[in-house]
């Protein structure tokens, strides 16, 4: 398989890392369009000079690629999708889909049509405790989930010191805590407990320097079944971790990150029970689900978020702001369906 990297910024380096690491890739180009980073990471990782593209169009004109990964800022996702979805090209798309649903809906049928695949990039699907937790929620073991607690934080300034001079500090290119950070949270949510149907989400800047997009985010939601949710995230905490309680009818399950464990917990005052999990990295979440999308062109198994799914977060983002804005509860629409293809 001839994969193709289009942008090499932080994650798109993450991407290109990962999938050499997997060897399973005949051959990895990349597209950068800054001169010095394109040398640098085709020195880091041994890239021939013929597979170093300044831009996508010099490496749709050089060669032919099979799958695809593109790392490019929010609004140039699905123009770019449609793009590759025309020449027969499988995808792997960062998050967020889209900044609005304009062309997701011609995008969906196109990939349809081609009968192509498309993974997006929610990653903390691919972490192993979520997978467990969502492994024992899907074996009814401890009933219908009820309530769910998200909670997340981190010293962003002090994990990505560059974030002042990239997308993030632009809402227009898909910045900002919603757009950028909650997103996983939210798609998370949706995996374990089902869709979000309404949400009221209160957000803004509280510390972060150098920005002005919010970096603080509360979320109420109602999901699918009647569950109630709530999440929250800052980017300014000392702690960097993540916390996700589901509070289901005849037990509770926890993920921590930062303790590398699911835990779960089955009589009323009981003893928590501890499951550890094999984290040693964060690439271990982009290896899992780059294999996942690889297995799937394959035909070997399902990526592990599909576009459908991604686009009923795209709604939630949308939601999301638009309660920011207006101060109310907002109905997702087209939050609990499929797109029909």
């Amino acid at each position: 398989m001839n994969l193709l990297v289009i942008g090499t910024g932080s994650i798109g380096e993450r991407h290109l890392r990962c999938f050499q690491q997997l060897g399973r890739c005949a051959s990895i180009a990349f597209c950068e369009t800054r001169d010095e980073q394109r040398s640098a990471i085709a020195e880091r990782y041994g890239i021939p000079e013929e597979l170093a593209f300044p831009d996508l169009d010099a490496a749709l004109e050089s060669a032919r690629f099979d799958a695809a990964v593109v790392a490019t800022p929010a609004p140039t996702h699905i123009p770019f999708g449609i793009r590759l979805a025309e020449l027969g090209i499988h995808q792997l798309m960062e998050k967020p889909l889209s900044l609005s649903l304009e062309g997701v809906e011609a995008y969906a049928n196109l990939i349809a049509e081609k009968n192509l695949v498309v993974a997006v990039g929610y990653v903390h699907r691919a972490h192993p405790a979520v997978a467990a937790v969502k492994a024992t929620l899907d074996s009814g073991k401890f009933g219908r989930p009820l309530q769910l607690r998200m909670s997340s934080g981190q010293a962003f300034a002090v994990l990505r010191p560059a974030y002042r001079d990239v997308y993030f500090a632009k809402p227009e290119m898909g910045g900002g805590a919603i757009n950028d950070m909650i997103t996983h949270l939210y798609n998370v949510g949706d995996w374990l407990a089902g869709p979000i149907e309404k949400i009221v989400t209160d957000a803004d800047h509280q510390a972060l320097a150098g920005v002005t997009v919010e970096d603080t985010v509360h979320s109420m939601t109602r999901q699918a079944n009647g569950v109630m949710g709530s999440y929250a995230l800052n980017l300014y905490q000392h702690p960097n971790e993540v916390i996700m309680t589901v509070v289901c009818e005849k037990g509770t399950l926890q993920i921590e990150y930062a303790k590398k464990r699911w835990s779960w917990m089955a009589e009323p005052g009981g003893e928590w029970n501890h499951e550890p999990v094999e984290m040693p990295e964060v690439d271990v979440m982009y290896r899992r689900q780059n294999a996942a999308f690889l297995d799937a062109i394959e035909g070997k198994g399902d990526v592990l978020c599909s576009l459908e799914e991604a686009t009923r977060t795209l709604r939630v983002n949308l939601a999301s702001h638009r309660s920011v804005a207006e101060g109310s509860w907002q109905e997702v629409k087209g939050g609990a369906t499929i797109l029909s293809h």
